[in-house]
């Protein structure tokens, strides 16, 4: 599973779970950063990417549009980057669950 974490999150989550998640990318390092919504919802359904996000936004998208791509969305208050890789880590198993379920556009984390 490669993970696209969108510009809400850090850029450094991409060295921090390289091992888990190999190929995840950051929207920064794809020159995204700027893009709207559209752009980065395009981009991870054409290349393959699940969208982490602590936007609604990308909820909302993901009801609306349905898969692909799928969204990750971080449920949690104000947390360093260190608790959402700790997060995603945790959820190793459920992630993979995740992505292997057809039928599955949204996946809460919190």
């Amino acid at each position: 599973m490669r993970l696209l974490f969108d510009e809400n999150l850090s850029p450094r989550l991409v060295q921090l779970l390289g091992s888990e998640f190999p190929g995840s990318q950051h929207v920064r390092d794809l020159g995204l950063q700027a893009a709207d919504d559209q752009a980065v919802w395009d981009h991870a359904a054409s290349h393959g990417f699940v969208i982490v996000s602590k936007d609604s936004d990308f909820r909302q998208r993901s009801f609306v549009y349905g898969a692909p791509p799928k969204v990750v969305w971080i449920q949690v208050a104000n947390c360093t980057t260190d608790d959402v890789a700790g997060l995603l880590r945790g959820a190793r198993l459920q992630l993979s669950g995740f992505d292997e379920d057809p039928e599955a556009a949204l996946l809460v984390l919190s």
